[in-house]
């Protein structure tokens, strides 16, 4: 691995994550992928060694260290390397606490990031329904305004923590009548009148992971629980997008590098024809591109949460797409290649290559489809040369 410039915390955090991934999470990572079981045994050694504290400030009882998305990115693709899954209870938890930090006022902050940031409380992020998936602009789930509260009617689907979570960031309509600039984003906590849970969804992948519905039936929150100003909710979306994307290309690059080593180590003990498959210069060539694409994916994914974390008043959306639509390609590329060099042990449940491909193909779709990503950086792209600007130059 090159040297990404870790400061001494984030070289700690990073070998701790990786401990907890090979002593907490490998072990239990099939078990948990075939019973569907939400892994809160390795959440609670998460809480204990403070791993949920590396994105919050200090002040709310994190610790940052001026850094928080590059060391949310460092822990998500170390624990993904041994289960993208039971990895997704750090990271879901990331995405339902940044609409907080990005959008909360100071007594927000202070009611609900020191729990998240202690681990006794889990968040989850609520923005897509049944009609509403790439099209986020299409929520129809409604927050209307009723004294000091808001009451909301409608239902979420595939929400990551959904269930286990106490705490969600809600996109929801408070004003219907203006569409997408009437979303704001709300605070719903689990236990709230109203506030149920359906079906908990049987996934090709990522089962250690929760992902349930969430039906709101005359749910009433407090106005209080707004974050930002009524309306601003679809922009509270995007701009937690712009920087939980790397998080979902360090999930990525977790899977794949997990299964790389698990390839590579295989290919120098399995032996055919009085040799190490390693030796055949066909599976050479994959291993060396498979390496290779890896480390251009980490590259990326690290140099787009750094510019996040140093340069906070710009927008990052084109190298936060970039990175999410790169690395999860990669890793459906890496993973699919280790199933090969597996062979047909690759195929079975007894080995756990397969899980990886599994997991890997999530990620080319949550957080906005890769294909919605590409089209997304195409516009920018072409308007940026409309706007006489070389498009080099505002990607630069």
């Amino acid at each position: 691995m090159l040297d990404y410039g870790f400061t001494e915390y984030q070289t700690a955090i990073r070998d701790l994550s990786r401990e907890i991934a090979e002593k907490e999470i490998r072990p239990i990572a099939a078990e948990y992928d075939r019973e569907a079981k939400f892994p809160w045994a390795a959440v609670k050694v998460m809480a204990e060694t403070d791993l949920f504290r590396v994105y919050i400030e200090d002040e709310y009882g994190g610790i940052s260290d001026g850094s928080p998305i590059m060391n949310m990115v460092i822990v998500t693709e170390e624990l993904s390397k041994a289960c993208g899954g039971i990895a997704l209870s750090f990271a879901g938890t990331a995405l339902g606490t940044l609409p907080i930090i990005l959008s909360g006022n100071e007594e927000q902050k202070k009611k609900w990031l020191p729990d998240i940031a202690a681990g006794t409380k889990l968040a989850a992020f609520a923005l897509t329904e049944p009609q509403a998936g790439s099209d986020a602009g299409a929520v129809r789930t409604t927050a209307l305004r009723d004294g000091d509260h808001y009451v909301l009617n409608g239902t979420k689907q595939w929400i990551t923590n959904g269930g286990e979570a106490e705490i969600y960031t809600v996109i929801a309509l408070t004003n219907p009548s203006k569409g997408p600039r009437g979303a704001s984003c709300i605070v719903v906590e689990k236990g709230t009148p109203g506030f149920t849970f359906g079906k908990k969804e049987d996934k090709l992948g990522i089962r250690a992971s929760a992902t349930r519905e969430l039906i709101f039936q005359d749910c009433r929150v407090p106005v209080a629980n707004c974050l930002g100003r009524e309306g601003t909710g679809f922009i509270t979306a995007m701009k937690t997008f712009d920087v939980s994307r790397p998080g979902v290309g360090a999930q990525a690059v977790g899977i794949a590098a997990g299964a790389f080593d698990l390839a590579l180590e295989y290919a120098c003990q399995r032996r055919q024809f009085g040799s190490p498959v390693g030796s055949f210069q066909g599976l050479r060539f994959m291993l060396a591109d498979m390496a290779t694409k890896i480390e251009a994916a980490r590259a990326l994914v690290y140099a787009t949460a750094k510019h996040i974390d140093t340069k906070p008043k710009e927008r990052p959306t084109l190298y936060s797409a970039m990175s999410k639509c790169f690395a999860s390609d990669v890793a459906m590329e890496v993973t699919t290649d280790a199933v090969q060099i597996f062979g047909g042990y690759g195929y079975m449940h007894d080995y756990p290559i397969e899980k990886y491909m599994r997991d890997a193909k999530i990620t080319q779709i949550y957080e906005g489809t890769n294909q919605i990503q590409r089209e997304e950086l195409s516009k920018t792209l072409i308007s940026n040369f409309h706007s006489h600007r070389p498009a080099t130059a505002r990607v630069a």
